[in-house]
């Protein structure tokens, strides 16, 4: 695979940024040259990257799992694994209830975020963050990886269902930990 000159790549990076701030909004009904003009490229920019909305959509999908991969790797040597565990859980739930996109990505057990590798790469990086918290103590040891995606989604329909409700996420983290801890 032929490496893209840097110009390309920061061009692909604003394209994704604004992409995403687009899709969050509005959805696939956005109409791409909004996106170029949101990205500071013109419309061609953006048609050399993605040759179509659709896998535009994607790559910003993907690319929003990758980087609560990469934030959950970074995270997994850090002291106090409970607690980065229960933030880290949090800002996840939080980040993608402001995105529909990414709310049924990660809801999705076949689709496209998932058969590309980003979301085996999160959910991976997930398992072990949630492993140390366990091993620390601070999670309840009956819980595993599709646990963990199955608390996510349901939060994320909480937050669809009922915006705002801070303490429907408060009763879930509270619920993975062991019965001692909870508050």
């Amino acid at each position: 695979m032929e490496k893209m000159r840097a110009d390309a790549r920061r061009n692909r990076a604003k394209v994704l940024a604004a992409a995403e701030e687009a899709f969050a909004v509005d959805g696939l009904s956005v109409p791409l040259d909004d996106i170029a003009r949101l990205a500071g490229v013109g419309a061609g920019t953006v048609y050399r990257h993605f040759p179509s909305k659709e896998a535009l959509f994607q790559a910003v999908v993907l690319d929003r799992i990758q980087q609560f991969a990469d934030e959950a790797r970074e995270l997994a040597a850090a002291e106090d694994p409970g607690g980065v565990f229960f933030d880290y859980f949090v800002r996840v739930v939080r980040q993608a209830s402001l995105n529909r996109a990414i709310c049924d990505a990660l809801a999705e057990s076949g689709g496209h975020a998932f058969k590309a590798g980003a979301g085996e790469e999160f959910r991976a990086a997930l398992a072990e963050l949630l492993a140390r918290a366990q091993a620390a103590g601070a999670v309840r040891p009956d819980l595993d990886g599709d646990d963990l995606r199955a608390l996510i989604v349901g939060c994320l329909a909480g937050e669809r269902y009922a915006p705002g409700s801070r303490h429907l996420l408060r009763v879930v983290v509270d619920g993975m930990k062991p019965a001692a801890a909870a508050t």
